[in-house]
């Protein structure tokens, strides 16, 4: 296999690809995949093409998108792209600048590669295991802030689909606590964004409640590589196994009440 440093650039072509469409082609129709769920046409466009690249630039790594039926990670194969060609497709609908493109390398399970590009904030982050995290190509570092009333965290969407209320019971408990023990809450709508945020130490933290592999891996790689922690609900270390995805600077993370005072016990 390739060494990482060079694969790391290809995954940096291969989001350049999307970056460009997202500035310079047209948006297309929007589809409904679900309740309250959506999808472009570019959204398949960026897809379609950043595989192509893939394939041709690494045929011995498999492919896991989002769109044209998204799907399960395979966690004991050796290596799979994953990627998320628009993440915050509802924001890129309605014109807002808080969408991205993401890929990561993921390595039996494990990320080791994450790229996100933020076109219209003129952002980009990649990271590679052992080899640091950046964005536009400066190092970056998470916030070493220890109070969490100086903290600013960013909170995952809401959930939608057939059971969305049961499931926003814990967001409401979480944005409760959020309240009344941070400086402030912001609710972004990207998971590539909460993640790249909290990495260059814009943000103090983030809780999403979901762990798509698509919407969280390159993320995970950013923040571990900037210095920081992500876990999931219970403390645990994070895998795609855990149901939620939460990230911060270690100081704040490994506090002992920090769980509590967030809402997540």
């Amino acid at each position: 296999m390739r060494e990482l440093s060079e694969l790391l650039e290809i995954a940096r072509s291969a989001v350049g690809i999307g970056d460009r469409l997202m500035t310079t082609a047209e948006r297309g129709e929007v589809h409904e995949k679900g309740d309250r769920d959506f999808v472009t046409d570019l959204d398949v466009r960026v897809q379609k093409e950043i595989r192509a690249y893939l394939e041709n630039a690494t045929p011995d790594v498999d492919f896991l998108g989002e769109e044209e039926g998204g799907g399960a990670l395979d966690e004991a194969a050796e290596y799979v792209w994953v990627l998320d060609p628009i993440d915050g497709t509802s924001n890129f609908a309605h014109g807002l600048p808080l969408c991205a493109c993401q890929l990561a390398l993921v390595h039996r399970g494990e990320p080791v590669i994450g790229v996100i590009a933020a076109p219209f904030l003129g952002k980009r982050y990649h990271a590679a295991k052992g080899l640091g995290a950046f964005c536009d190509g400066e190092p970056i570092r998470v916030s070493e802030n220890t109070d969490l009333k100086r903290a600013i965290f960013s909170l995952g969407d809401f959930g939608i689909g057939s059971a969305s209320a049961a499931k926003n019971e814990l967001r409401f408990a979480i944005i409760r606590s959020l309240a009344d023990n941070v400086e402030r809450v912001r609710m972004f709508g990207s998971a590539a964004l909460d993640l790249a945020f909290v990495a260059e130490g814009r943000t103090d933290g983030c809780i999403v409640l979901g762990n798509k592999p698509w919407d969280t891996a390159p993320g995970v790689v950013l923040v571990r590589e900037a210095g920081g922690t992500v876990i999931d609900r219970t403390g645990a270390a994070h895998t795609f196994s855990s149901a939620e995805t939460v990230a911060g600077g270690a100081k704040l993370v490994d506090r002992p009440d920090f769980r509590e005072r967030t809402g997540l016990s």
